[in-house]
């Protein structure tokens, strides 16, 4: 079943892209833009953005991209690893912006890039993803 990103965005309302608010803005056969409107509940105590905001909002754009561009006879993915390269953070009432790339397409691995900038276009982050493609 090949899916469209509103139908992915859908299904994910009620899961954890949905908590986090993550809105998925255009998806194409090798990448996907999201933003997110970051509010206090995004917030490590300090008052700036949380870490985990930021992973989570960078891998939800690698793994719906990875569900868009699964290969013939796939059922899914995994994360099998990830990494963020923090460069700055952010406060609330901003909206950021995620890019996610596909790197390479196999049949058994996808891997992914993603960068999460601010509203000036400064990047907050860098992160990779490796998904195990799943039969």
């Amino acid at each position: 079943m090949e899916l469209t990103l509103a139908q992915l965005q859908e299904m994910g309302s009620s899961g954890f892209p949905g908590l986090l608010g993550i809105e998925f803005e255009e998806a194409g056969t090798a990448s996907v833009r999201a933003r997110l409107a970051l509010e206090d509940k995004h917030m490590a105590p300090n008052g700036y953005l949380h870490a985990g905001t930021v992973v989570g909002f960078a891998d939800s754009a690698c793994g719906y991209g990875c569900i868009l561009n699964l290969p013939d006879g796939a059922t899914g993915f995994t994360t099998v690893e990830l990494k963020t390269n923090f460069l700055r953070t952010a406060q609330p009432e901003i909206t950021i912006d995620c890019e996610a790339r596909l790197v390479h397409g196999g049949r058994t691995t996808q891997l992914w890039d993603a960068s999460v900038t601010d509203p000036d276009g400064r990047t907050l982050a860098l992160f990779r993803a490796t998904q195990l493609v799943l039969r």
